[in-house]
Order: structure tokens, then sequence, then C-alpha cells
């Protein structure tokens, strides 16, 4: 990937809310400077031109929920060198994933008048559960500079530099006050990967998890104090089964607090 060939970049959706694809577009300067390094030849986001792959670099922002989005990927493995998973939805289930703690028939049938014309799985799961996937960047939404960040890398050879501390390291460094020793509320922040920039503990919130567990975190010891710290029945295990909350690590901790 170097000299004067320009790889090919592919970006996909499946079940998501398109924030991820929409922190890539809102790179705005950035993203001339991306268009020059690369050639985004597939993005129905950005344009409807396409160009055939197969594709360099392909990107994928969602979650795989439907047999058809099961088959799709298998093709976009084949068509792509490297592949990115692109948010929450695509490294953990995301907000689908909920229905994977409950009886997906059961959701469907208090939803819709007709779920006999529905085509779906009984899991919301992560691109990693299907093929094999070269990187993931977490996030609901994504930091769009991780994103730049990581093109950046596989363009040059490299690692990408991501953030290796949780969202607490984020929190001394905006100066914000700990919600969870000050005032007792339950927050993520020990947990959770740094990227979002503690924007809901800056603003007097608890973390929740938006960016996924933080390999380093402690969470044997965590789980049991934010139950401690309840305000109502259920609402840690709850907190930890939320937007990451199929990731392996946010799962067992929920499990061993679960009543």
């Amino acid at each position: 990937m170097s000299g004067a060939y320009k790889p090919k970049v592919a970006v996909y959706k499946f079940s998501s809310c398109d924030g991820c694809q929409l922190s890539l577009l809102n790179l705005e300067d950035e993203l001339l400077d991306l268009a020059g390094a690369v050639e985004i030849a597939y993005f129905l986001e950005a344009t409807r031109a396409e160009q055939p792959g197969p594709y360099d670099i392909g990107i994928v922002e969602g979650s795989i929920t439907t047999p058809h989005e099961e088959e799709r990927i298998t093709e976009i493995r084949r068509e792509c060198k490297l592949l990115i998973a692109l948010g929450t939805c695509a490294t953990a289930g995301g907000i689908q994933a909920l229905r994977n703690f409950t009886d997906a028939d059961r959701l469907a049938e208090n939803v819709y008048p007709h779920p006999e014309y529905l085509h779906y799985l009984t899991k919301a799961t992560p691109i990693s559960e299907h093929v094999q996937v070269d990187l993931e960047i977490w996030g609901c939404p994504v930091n769009k500079y991780m994103v730049l960040e990581a093109i950046a890398a596989l363009l040059q050879n490299r690692k990408p530099n991501f953030p290796p501390y949780s969202v607490c390291m984020e929190c001394k460094r905006r100066g914000a006050v700990c919600v969870l020793v000050s005032q007792g509320i339950p927050c993520l922040g020990p947990a959770t990967q740094a990227g979002c920039g503690a924007i809901c503990p800056a603003n007097g919130r608890g973390c929740y998890g938006c960016f996924g567990p933080w390999p380093g975190a402690n969470l044997e010891s965590l789980a049991p104090a934010l139950k401690d710290l309840e305000r109502y029945p259920g609402e840690a295990m709850r907190l930890l089964r939320n937007f990451a909350g199929y990731a392996p690590a946010f799962r067992k901790a929920a499990d061993s607090i679960k009543e």
C-alpha cells in the first residue's frame, strides 16, 4: 500500500443506526485528505457511485441480525483484504443484542402484528462471530479520530495508536469529579475503554460502557461494588447489559450479580 497506488476502501452497513458512518463523514476537512490517500470505492451513505471489488480495506458498521446479513458478511469478507468492525454494534452486537438476554420470538409477537413475515436470527451478534476481523474500533458512536488513526496506521503498515487506558483517565484529564466516589452514581468508567472523552461522567452521569470493556478492567471487583450502589433492583446488571452488554467481559460480570 505505497507509491502511487491508492488502496480501495469499501464501507458497509448492517443492523445499526448509521451513527458510526456519520462519524466518518463528520471528519470534514480530514476526509478530504483521506480521500486523497485512498479510493472510496463503495460507501452508500456518502455516494451512489460504486466500484466493483476486491477491496483493500472493508469497514463494516452494524451487527448481524438476519439470515441475509449472515450470508452477506461472508461475501464481504471474501472481497476485502482487511476488515474493520466499526462501532459497538459491529464489535459487540450493540443495542440490538439486548434481545439476546430474552426471547426474540416473544418480542416479535408483542411488537409486530404479523411476526410470521419477519426473517431474523434469535441473537444479534458482532461481526467477529461470523468472519475473521482484522481490527475492531469500539464506540457508540465511534470517535472519528480513532477511525482516521486506524486507516492511517493501515496505510503506514503499523499498529493503530489507541488509548491504552479506561474512561477514568479521561475524567482525570478533564478535571471531572468522580461521580462514582463523590455521588455514589453507578459508573462503568473504571471498566470501559477510553475514546469518548468521558462525556457522560463529565456531565454528572455514570459511564454506560459505550466503548466496550477495557482490557485491564477488574470487573470481578467492580460488578459487586456497583450492585451495592444500586438505587433500584437490577440497576447494576442492566448497566452492564447496555450498549456493549453482549461483550464477553460485561456479559460475565452481569451474570455474576444477576439476582
